[in-house]
């Protein structure tokens, strides 16, 4: 995978501004922040943890450039030798997380980073940037895949991401999360994901008839040939689509099927089945686009409409049910002492961390406890492994393919009532109490 390292000043001021009060302050510690999710307004059951690889590439390359140290000097905010700290400042810390395609909970620690203060302090930004992004859109799309029930799923979402990189990594997340396929090129070539893409109505109307853009595309196209048949009318359409694919036949081609981005989803569905079952080209496929989310998705799988696959893009792709996570970065542990937020509505947990999960005799998810870091809970799994110590990665970077397995098994395990679309049904946590009496 290439990595388009985002660099030292992807950072809000105010963590250059503490890190150099530390610095002047000699307060160099070893300190223990914690990375979780809080969930006031329930509209998630669960999360799913992404965005790790991108963290470890940062870190394992972490350094100030001169052009960055020449720009914090040009603020006339800092002090010379705080700026000659930073140019050699390199991440020397460890990193204790949840492997990315693993289902968590709110509240619960999915990353742990522990390193001398600055340090620590330096890197929040882009933590809680990274890691929010990715883990909210593989949560989303995690919804999608279950509501889909088998059915394929594809990221249309580029063009309406926040930003190329964000489109980048929306499909990244969409596709470990259980999506067959983006129409993003870049992320296709960046991580391995199979890339997907027909026509537009661009390509219809550019010609002085539908049936001769059809039979363009089939041309161009003869062993990939899926036909956009809403640009005019729909049914007129699947029946030139059905015209063309015979005309494929003839020469030993055989089209894909067609694909639906506008208008009632079921009835035209249904009515373009049945034109293309009675011309004999029942192995044709219907793609649906426009506006599908897992809500729209789940609607279309119980009313059978003879859909085969879906493009899933905008709703997913800005996550727009809940379009950002309420995911924070807070100190836990300095030197010996253990910290707690107490300020209201935002209490957080003092101390180095794990999560624990319980499974039931057939595997499935239980409960979690959140405990401390080095105690043992018997009969229940820990969850954060240790991927990263005094700056260096201790494994190779996972597939992605590694990566959407895990999910697949992590999915697999997690009760169906807790998968609901349409409530919130929330998942057992509790603390345990050799954690609970740390607590200031």
């Amino acid at each position: 995978m290439t990595a388009l390292l985002a660099g030292p000043l992807l950072t809000d001021l105010y963590e250059i501004t503490m890190a150099a009060g530390y610095w002047k302050h000699r307060i160099q510690e070893p300190a223990t922040f914690s990375v979780f999710v809080r969930d006031p307004d329930h509209k998630r059951n669960f999360f799913v943890a992404a965005g790790l690889e991108t963290i470890l590439q940062e870190l394992a390359c972490y350094r100030f450039q001169k052009d960055d140290l020449d720009y914090l000097n040009s603020l006339n905010m800092f002090d010379p030798g705080f700026l000659d700290a930073l140019r050699e400042l390199r991440f020397s810390g460890d990193v204790v997380a949840m492997p990315e395609g693993t289902f968590y909970f709110p509240d619960e620690p999915l990353m742990e980073i522990t390193a001398p203060l600055i340090e620590a302090q330096l890197v929040e930004t882009l933590v809680l940037n990274t890691v929010g992004i990715a883990s909210l859109i593989a949560s989303k799309a995690a919804r999608c895949t279950h509501a889909a029930a088998g059915l394929p799923l594809v990221d249309f979402a580029l063009r309406r991401t926040h930003g190329p990189d964000a489109g980048d990594h929306v499909a990244r997340s969409t596709y470990l999360a259980g999506f067959a396929a983006t129409s993003n090129v870049r992320a296709g070539k960046r991580f391995g994901i199979p890339v997907s893409g027909t026509m537009a109505h661009a390509f219809v109307t550019a010609f002085d008839s539908e049936l001769d853009a059809f039979r363009a595309y089939a041309a161009s196209f003869p062993d990939a040939t899926i036909f956009l048949i809403d640009t005019y009318d729909t049914i007129a359409g699947a029946r030139h689509a059905a015209t063309v694919a015979l005309e494929m036949q003839q020469q030993g081609r055989h089209a894909l099927g067609v694909r639906l981005d506008s208008g009632d989803m079921i009835a035209l569905s249904r009515d373009v089945r049945r034109i293309l079952d009675e011309a004999g080209l029942s192995e044709m496929k219907i793609y649906a686009s426009s506006n599908f989310d897992e809500f729209k998705i789940a609607d279309m799988v119980k009313a059978r409409a003879p859909i085969d696959a879906f493009g899933v893009g905008t709703r997913v792709g800005v996550s727009a049910d809940a379009p950002y996570l309420d995911i924070v970065y807070k100190l836990a542990r300095l030197g010996n002492r253990d910290i707690r937020k107490l300020s209201p509505g935002k209490v957080t947990l003092a101390g180095q961390k794990q999560v624990f999960r319980r499974l039931d005799g057939q595997g499935r998810y239980q409960e979690d406890l959140i405990g401390c870091r080095e105690e043992t809970i018997p009969g229940a799994q820990p969850l954060l492994t240790t991927v990263m110590r005094g700056g260096c990665r201790l494994h190779p970077a996972k597939s992605l393919e590694d990566i959407r397995q895990q999910f697949e098994t992590q999915a697999a395990c997690l009760p169906e009532r807790y998968k609901t679309i349409h409530r919130h049904e929330a998942y057992p946590v509790k603390i345990s109490p050799r954690l609970q009496s740390l607590q200031p």
